[in-house]
């Protein structure tokens, strides 16, 4: 796992923003978090940067543990948090899917 710099608020505010008309494209449910899921977030972030995952129900996990396997596992940083909902951020290495990073950057 790379070292990633930490975002900061206006950066962090501007993609709670970005993220705000998604809607979640992975869940978390009762089979819980594992290394398969992580890499299928991996590659779904370096399509789009920025998504929602959810928790269901039937998971065994919270949203605090969620959160701190994503982080202590992979270069993702959790934007934000809301009830069972997390906005996950990541920049794409390929330029064509840097869609939400150059603007990131440059604040």
């Amino acid at each position: 796992m790379e070292e990633t710099n930490l975002l900061r608020g206006k950066q962090k505010h501007y993609l709670r923003a970005q993220a705000h008309s998604l809607r979640p494209i992975f869940s978390v449910g009762k089979n819980g978090l594992n290394e398969t899921w992580l890499d299928q977030l991996t590659g779904a972030l370096e399509k789009r940067e920025l998504i929602k995952i959810n928790l269901q129900q039937s998971a065994e996990v919270t949203v605090a543990d969620t959160k701190a396997y994503i982080e202590g596992n992979t270069d993702i940083q959790v934007v934000q948090t809301i009830g069972r909902v997390l906005v996950l951020y990541r920049p794409a290495t390929d330029a064509d899917n840097q869609r939400f990073s150059p603007v990131v950057e440059d604040m």
